[in-house]
């Protein structure tokens, strides 16, 4: 792969020259580009911080439930803090100048980022069926230790996942999009069984325990369940609502990149020509400011997260120690008392996202 005229092999490239078949485009591109990445940074890195100092700080937050929201805000952090930056290096500089190891480096955990957030998805997905559709089995299926060894298997298998591309040669520079991605067209069968196991199998996974957990709510709200079997407190669909949103914007915003790669894999000498660059560059950059979604959903739909973000930014401008315990507010804990649990087999807990 030649990048700035010269091979991509470890050494720094010239600043000077474009990369070799970057397009030449309007100033006004560049920079709508450019200030989608810098919002998409700076949002990222607030919000999901928030989201795990929110969790860390407050004990109502602190459950099985939410270990898997930390997981997730933790894959968005992973593209702030290293592959976004230097994205946007490559828009200022309309090139690849980092050298080969940091373009490999880059797309690793760029890949890694997106299948870690699709496979916390789906882990989330599960725990909210099980939390609602069977209620009786959920202390035990997602106990502490559990929960941890759930998370710990998630990312286990999204480094297996993604530890292929290195051998396939994949991770490649893209001078389109200025980043060093996963290369759709190296090989067909490669890029139709990635499509399929990080985003289509998931996408079905989360599809199914989000159904029949609106089957049940419909069902509740019209009184067509036995007594005996789970209803659901306001809290408990708020919730539910919540993480349903996260999931139809991941799915929303990263589904026009998989199409267009599962066609590119299905003819790629046909569709590749075929793609307007507008539309590839657009799919990109709606996936990428997904990562920035996420926090921003919690704070609008998830009152204790909303409130937990504003005591954060109260004490982060008042200089008062924001890593202290937020929930031994004797206020606080008077307004969010939980209800005491029903002992007809029928109630479900009420304090995770």
């Amino acid at each position: 792969m030649r990048v700035n005229g010269s091979e991509l092999n470890g050494t720094v490239l010239p600043r000077d020259p474009p990369a070799e078949g970057s397009p030449r485009r309007p100033p006004w591109v560049t920079s709508t580009l450019a200030t989608i990445l810098i919002f998409t940074i700076v949002v990222d890195l607030l919000g999901n911080f928030l989201v795990i100092l929110s969790v860390y700080r407050n004990k109502k937050l602190r459950n099985a439930g939410n270990i898997f929201v930390v997981s997730l805000a933790i894959a968005d952090l992973v593209v702030a803090i290293y592959p976004y930056p230097l994205v946007l290096t490559s828009v200022f500089h309309n090139g690849w100048n980092l050298g080969y190891l940091h373009c490999q480096i880059s797309g690793f955990l760029m890949g890694l980022s997106v299948i870690g957030s699709i496979f916390n998805i789906t882990g989330i997905a599960i725990n909210r069926y099980c939390y609602i559709c069977h209620s009786l089995k959920y202390d035990k299926l997602y106990s502490d230790k559990n929960s941890l060894c759930y998370v710990v298997l998630i990312w286990v298998l999204t480094v297996v996942a993604i530890v292929p591309n290195l051998f396939v040669g994949s991770l490649q520079y893209d001078p389109r999009i200025y980043s060093c991605t996963f290369a759709q067209s190296v090989s067909s069968a490669y890029t139709i069984a990635v499509v399929f196991f990080h985003f289509m199998l998931p996408i079905a996974i989360v599809t199914y325990c989000y159904l029949r957990i609106w089957i049940l709510v419909i069902q509740v709200r019209r009184r067509v369940k036995p007594d005996n079997n789970p209803r659901l407190k306001p809290h408990d669909f708020r919730n539910f609502v919540t993480m349903f949103v996260v999931f139809v914007l991941f799915a929303v915003c990263w589904a026009p990149l998989n199409f267009i790669g599962l066609a590119v894999a299905v003819d790629p000498e046909t569709i590749i020509p075929k793609i307007p660059e507008w539309l590839f560059v657009s799919s990109y950059y709606m996936a990428y400011f997904n990562s920035c979604l996420n926090a921003i959903i919690y704070g609008l739909l998830n009152q204790n997260f909303r409130r937990e973000y504003k005591k954060i930014v109260v004490s982060f401008c008042t200089a008062k120690a924001f890593f202290q315990d937020s929930s031994n507010d004797a206020a606080d804990r008077i307004r969010s008392k939980p209800s005491p649990l029903i002992t007809n087999n029928n109630q479900v807990k009420v304090d995770s996202v």
